[in-house]
């Protein structure tokens, strides 16, 4: 039964995730990040740091998956600043991992925080003008594809 159920939230997430626009695919990427990190920090008390180091390499990944996400090319400085950000967020999560540093965790998901809202509100502007925000995404450095 627990398998069934498994495998039909799986078929759901990947329909949600092939069906998403390019800004909520975002959002959904730094939603992950934002709950890795969340519970890496609550398992920092209780001193389990093995699921402290699972979850904050996973943030990572995904961190990578939005640097990689980005058109260089077409997205001009703010491509470039986004990656800045991105690679910064990486090495502060290799410091906390290594410290296992809530306040640094912490430093991170505000940062997070911060540019999930900011993706939010341009991702709302495209649902209102799909064509014109698609291309103001673009040319804000997003170009995202999602590989299994």
């Amino acid at each position: 039964m627990a398998a069934t159920n498994h495998k039909q939230f799986d078929a759901y997430k990947n329909t949600e995730i092939s069906t998403a626009n390019q800004g909520k695919l975002i959002i959904m990427l730094y939603d992950g990040a934002i709950r890795f990190l969340r519970l890496a920090v609550e398992n920092m008390d209780p001193r389990s740091y093995d699921v402290v180091n699972t979850n904050i390499i996973k943030a990572q990944d995904i961190i990578t998956e939005l640097m990689l996400s980005l058109n260089m090319e077409e997205g001009g400085e703010i491509a470039e600043n986004l990656f800045n950000i991105y690679a910064y967020l990486k090495k502060r999560l290799l410091e906390a991992n290594i410290a296992k540093d809530v306040a640094t965790v912490d430093e991170v998901l505000k940062l997070l925080g911060d540019l999930r809202s900011a993706w939010e509100e341009v991702s709302q502007k495209e649902a209102g003008r799909p064509q014109a925000a698609a291309t103001e995404l673009r040319s804000q450095g997003a170009s995202f594809s999602i590989q299994g």
